[in-house]
């Protein structure tokens, strides 16, 4: 994976779209720090699609109440009956 200076990005844009799109994200830096990356909208797509949204995921928790350990000690509370 290439890393880019921003100023070289700009200038030589259509080649990294190109390199992008070839299936070779490209690291865009800003003051040497990265600040973007540039891939193809296939795989934009893809990775988009493949991970779900933080509200989904709470929504869906992959785990159940019997999942969740009860405390023990001093301060432990009692989950309530559901």
């Amino acid at each position: 994976m290439d890393e880019i200076q921003l100023r070289t990005a700009k200038e030589n844009l259509s080649q990294f779209v190109d390199q992008a799109v070839a299936g070779e994200p490209v690291v865009i830096t800003r003051h040497g720090k990265p600040q973007v990356v540039l891939v193809s909208w296939e795989e934009w797509n893809r990775v988009s699609r493949s991970v779900p949204s933080f509200g989904w995921l709470l929504a869906h928790p992959p785990a159940g109440i019997e999942d969740v350990p009860v405390r023990t000690g001093r301060r432990s509370r009692r989950l309530p009956d559901l």
